[in-house]
């Protein structure tokens, strides 16, 4: 595990699943955690287990002006912002193009793409002043792939992709790290209303092919250190068997 000791790093949809997973692996490789969600309960009590080195802010990352607020909040208690986790999505509604409601599709995208961008240009202004940072935006196999009933999804994703990759070009040489990881299917609330629609292949799967959310905080905290630097601007798949090997994960 990569020392992160007295770094601070943001990570959005931190109320459960590898949002939690991630606080508590950073807090627990030294870092000052700021958990972002809508649900405040959730991320208050994550914060009271984790310690003083964690800091609840309840968010809506869709409103540029909240997240913008949040940033604030974290340099003011912690001094810095080091590593933006965009981690908050949402797969509902899950439903094929010509049963889609236009307003839950542009809810969608308001919080998988707007929501990663609000989060970098809140961020940006921050880690450019530190002349340092890493942001990295979770990703998906849908990025690249269309999948039946996921259009807002496999949509957004692509986006967020490109965002990825656009930062990584405008800001490298200003010291920003931007790296997308592409987990495969987690073990998360996610999967079950995925499970529950049943309309694709991703929706057959067992509970046991789901890779588990503590793999994933693992492979965050190694792509903020160095050993992760071939990957910039680009996603690293935790389905990679070489990706694994370097996390000590099995294969």
């Amino acid at each position: 595990m990569s020392d992160m000791q007295s770094k601070t790093v943001m990570i959005t949809g931190a109320s459960r699943g590898i949002g939690a997973a991630a606080a508590r692996a950073f807090a627990g490789a030294g870092a000052n955690v700021v958990l972002i969600a809508r649900s405040e309960d959730a991320i208050a009590e994550l914060a009271g287990e984790i310690g003083p080195k964690a800091l609840a802010i309840p968010c809506d990352i869709s409103r540029y002006w909240e997240v913008d607020a949040a940033v604030a909040a974290a340099v003011e208690t912690f001094g810095a912002l080091d590593v933006l986790i965009n981690n908050a999505g949402v797969i509902d509604p899950i439903a094929r193009l010509d049963a889609s409601d236009p307003d839950d599709w542009s809810k969608a995208i308001d919080i998988n793409l707007k929501g990663v961008y609000n989060g970098i240009r809140a961020a940006l202004p921050v880690m450019k002043s530190a002349g340092q940072g890493t942001v990295i935006n979770i990703s998906s196999g849908a990025a690249s792939n269309p999948i039946e009933g996921w259009s807002h999804y496999c949509a957004s994703k692509a986006g967020a992709l490109m965002l990825t990759r656009m930062l990584d070009t405008e800001e490298r040489e200003n010291g920003i790290r931007a790296l997308g990881l592409s987990p495969g299917t987690v073990a998360t609330q996610m999967q079950r209303k995925i499970k529950a629609s049943g309309i694709n292949p991703v929706s057959k799967l067992d509970w046991s092919d789901h890779v588990p959310p503590e793999w994933v905080a693992a492979a965050l905290i190694w792509m903020c250190s160095p050993d992760s630097d071939d990957f910039l601007g680009r996603d690293v798949s935790l389905r990679d068997d070489a990706i694994r090997a370097k996390l000590e994960l099995p294969s």
